[in-house]
């Protein structure tokens, strides 16, 4: 389980706001049908920031509705507070989701003694698997192999998603983690050789726009296929790049409604639409790709 393409899913949203539930569950069952293996509900992707937890409780419940068993579902329950992580745990834990994925505290900056009670804490309030988050760029504080290995002595901690595209992250995870410790790639740009150094997958952006892509790629590189996972891979490394020209998910909401899969672009305060040049760069390569 949590093995090959996990996509990163948006939270589609309507012009005054609400949550567009017929567009989740047409995402859902397009990621079924294009052969993603998993779906991350409400992260960094979904706007979780922006939900609240009633509400994000609500989009989680709907995931996994829609997906009916046929895919694992990951519920996000990151939070700066530990208490309110805890209470997005409790919130979703007996939706049927397969596990939880947790962000390092943004804001915060706590400690690294502070990051392991954080985590240690959610882990036990919960009996379902847990995935660690470092993604740096969004909450500061990095989370070095060290803390995380003290972290994985808790027997709900099962895998790492690593969003710093630092490839010596996964050799020195690999030296001193257990060898079924599930380490994913949180990079697109770098996940496809993340993968073939080690990796057991990724979550991933960009398998919002092109999931069978993303899933076929993920399961030549775990089959040991990587001269065929590059091959994959390669022309989507735009794309990749491109789908971050503004915060994330700011482009890849635009590129699924220029794709017909959205009925509105719309996202939480603060974030809102691309700038027109964005736009525009997006445009192109959807073009390019045949998506539009």
């Amino acid at each position: 389980m949590f093995k090959g393409s996990y996509v990163a899913l948006v939270t589609p949203m309507l012009s005054d706001g609400s949550v567009d539930y017929p567009s989740l569950q047409n995402l859902v069952e397009m990621h079924i049908e294009k052969g993603t293996h998993g779906i991350v509900a409400v992260g960094t992707t979904g706007e979780s920031a922006t939900l609240p937890t009633p509400e994000h409780i609500e989009v989680v419940k709907r995931i996994v509705d829609y997906a009916s068993g046929a895919i694992p579902i990951i519920a996000g329950n990151g939070a700066n507070s530990t208490e309110e992580a805890i209470i997005l745990s409790e919130g979703t834990k007996d939706l049927g989701i397969a596990g939880f994925l947790s962000v390092v505290p943004y804001y915060n900056k706590p400690q690294p003694r502070g990051i392991v009670a954080h985590f240690n804490a959610i882990a036990s309030a919960t009996d379902l698997p847990v995935l660690l988050y470092n993604v740096p760029s969004r909450t500061v504080t990095d989370m070095g192999t060290a803390t995380v290995a003290e972290i994985a002595k808790h027997p709900n901690v099962v895998g790492l998603k690593d969003a710093t595209g630092d490839m010596s992250r996964l050799k020195e995870a690999r030296e001193i983690l257990d060898k079924d410790f599930l380490i994913l790639s949180g990079d697109d740009s770098t996940g496809c050789e993340f993968m073939c150094l080690g990796g057991d997958g990724v979550i991933s952006v960009t398998a919002n726009i092109v999931p069978d892509k993303m899933a076929k790629m993920c399961e030549a590189a775990l089959s040991g296929d990587y001269t065929s996972a590059r091959k994959i891979d390669a022309p989507l490394q735009d794309l990749h790049e491109q789908l971050f020209i503004e915060s994330n998910p700011v482009i890849p909401k635009w590129a699924l409604y220029k794709m017909g899969l959205l009925n509105s672009p719309e996202l939480r305060l603060p974030m809102v639409t691309p700038e027109l040049n964005s736009q525009k760069v997006i445009q192109e390569r959807l073009i390019e790709l045949k998506l539009v």
